[in-house]
């Protein structure tokens, strides 16, 4: 199987009939009645959206067995993956998650910073983690400024070191 990409999270319990508030990571929300059964992290439990609208920021989503209250506040916080192979293809310049964890980073100069650990996004926008061979990780902003470059089939990024970066590097040699 390919690789799993995370695509909604499911929030409290809505209602009585066995509703959860479900966010979706998806350009499209309602994308995810498309995918067939989504599946848990480990992948060993399957969800069906039977029924979804949309809310404020959220959808208010059933899945297929789950028609209480009680069971659906047990489901609280599960995030739902697919497989790779199921989301659409992208257009150029637009990048899943899990298609950049482990590729190379280097830098403008063609020197090797690490591997890319992680992209996240605390509200301001993507940050890139690199993990360098050794010392902590770097969090960069994922822009085309620092990251010019993405290059999937070539298996690397690079990476625009910015000023006070480059400088704390160059202090340390």
């Amino acid at each position: 199987m390919s690789a799993l990409v995370c695509v909604a999270r499911i929030g409290a319990a809505h209602g009585v009939r066995g509703a959860v508030k479900l966010w979706t990571f998806t350009e499209d929300p309602f994308a995810i009645k498309r995918y067939g059964p989504l599946l848990s992290k480990d992948g060993k439990r399957q969800f069906e959206v039977a029924q979804a609208r949309e809310a404020k920021d959220h959808l208010v989503a059933t899945f297929k067995g789950v028609t209480t209250r009680d069971e659906a506040e047990r489901l609280n916080g599960i995030e739902l993956y697919v497989a790779r192979e199921k989301l659409p293809a992208t257009d150029e310049d637009e990048y899943y998650h899990t298609d950049l964890i482990g590729l190379a980073a280097v830098t403008t100069d063609g020197e090797p910073l690490g591997r890319v650990l992680a992209i996240h996004n605390f509200g301001a926008g993507d940050i890139i983690e690199i993990a360098p061979p050794k010392g902590a990780s770097l969090l960069l902003p994922f822009s085309n400024a620092v990251v010019p470059e993405v290059d999937v089939a070539g298996g690397r990024v690079v990476v625009a070191l910015p000023q006070e970066i480059a400088g704390d590097e160059a202090e340390e040699r």
